[in-house]
């Protein structure tokens, strides 16, 4: 298993993590399953949005004795009432709700209290003056949490939220094909197939803004939806093209401030399969070429970081200079830990003989030498 650090929290995260969908099947009984697969496989992180008592109570006994194996991802305002899932921002509610979530994950803390589900400005606006965001902060201070974090699939939310709230982790939605979609407060525009039947030109500049705000900030972004929802493996996909796990996983880990996936598993054979990213070879999680072939979608000119142009003569590692290099352009400067990353490279855009060989093997023609020129100019060698 590979391991980040979940942003600046301290934290160190395995790059693939359990999403909670299959912990209620077989009677709750996948719950203990996937727990003990987990621990066998490295995985650390885990998250749970699902307030159904009987799910969370089998989690807490999934944990016992073995508490300190693993991270707590579990969301404040979800709550279980009149025999349902509620999303709420009543603070009573979400208090009664926190609690009998503590008790039932017989635990005394969370390793991140995440607000859930927030994709509306209105509504971050209410989390904010309805004593929700205190609320968290609170927690916080006691210990009962360790880091506040925030879901959302709109970038423009999540980017308010954290440059205003003092969030410290992201649970966003992220995959080749709803980076393609502009932000917006229905959910359900993401995935809608009508949005995929035009043409489509690059990644929407606010979501790369997302990514690049979180690695500069040091917000990790914990990833939802890195398959969207099994569209992207199967014959209908969305993207019209079908990609494989490793793609998947491998395309989500390789945008700025990203740190785990968070793998739906309905069994111990899923979650394997996702695990196995980290023992897949470059080629097979090499997602260039099916990115390249996604019908009525233009990736041109925009580096996707997937290191296709390497190997350098130079030993330029090209993918994280271009990085670094959006990550200044975003900011409009370069921020002291940009600078320290870039300086830790053991080879520099400055270096680069313009050879153009990077430029012959990039899937999505990127002006690599201008963009190496452009680094060595920014960063001054």
């Amino acid at each position: 298993m590979e391991y980040r650090e979940l942003g600046n929290t301290g934290l160190m995260a395995s790059v693939i993590g359990m999403g909670c969908e299959g912990f209620s099947e077989d009677d709750y009984a996948m719950c203990g399953r996937l727990f003990n697969a987990a621990e066998r496989l490295g995985i650390n992180y885990f998250d749970l949005y699902a307030s159904d008592p009987k799910t969370r109570k089998a989690v807490g006994d999934a944990l016992k004795g073995r508490r300190d194996k693993f991270l707590i991802q579990s969301h404040l305002c979800s709550v279980w009432k009149n025999g349902q899932y509620l999303r709420t921002r009543d603070l009573e509610q979400v208090k009664a709700g926190f609690e009998e979530m503590m008790g039932l994950l017989q635990t005394d803390y969370l390793d991140v209290g995440m607000i859930h589900y927030c994709d509306a400005v209105k509504d971050w606006e209410e989390i904010c003056e309805g004593g929700i965001l205190d609320y968290a902060k609170e927690l916080k201070a006691e210990g009962r949490i360790r880091h506040i974090g925030l879901s959302s699939h709109n970038p423009l939310v999540a980017l308010r939220a954290i440059e205003e709230g003092g969030i410290e982790v992201l649970m966003f939605s992220v995959n080749p094909c709803y980076d393609l979609q502009p932000a917006g407060e229905d959910v359900e525009e993401i995935w809608a197939d009508k949005n995929y039947t035009a043409h489509l030109t690059n990644m929407d500049p606010d979501r790369r803004r997302l990514y690049e705000t979180c690695q500069r900030k040091g917000v990790g972004i914990t990833v939802m939806k890195a398959f969207a929802g099994g569209e992207l493996l199967g014959s209908n996909q969305i993207a019209g093209v079908q990609l494989t796990v490793n793609e998947c996983i491998s395309y989500a880990l390789s945008r700025p401030g990203v740190v785990t996936v968070l793998a739906g598993a309905h069994s111990v054979e899923e979650l394997e399969k996702s695990a196995a990213y980290c023992e897949a070879s470059p080629e097979e999680r090499d997602y260039a070429a099916g990115l390249a072939a996604f019908p009525r979608v233009s990736w041109v000119g925009h580096c996707m970081y997937c290191s296709h142009c390497e190997p350098c003569p130079m030993k330029i590692d090209i993918a994280s200079v271009t990085k670094f290099l959006h990550l200044a352009q975003a900011q409009g400067g370069i921020p002291e830990t940009v600078r320290e990353h870039y300086k830790a490279l053991e080879h520099h855009a400055g270096e680069c003989i313009g050879c153009g060989a990077c430029e012959t093997r990039c899937p999505f023609g990127v002006q690599v030498r201008e963009n190496m020129q452009e680094a060595a100019r920014v960063f001054g060698y």
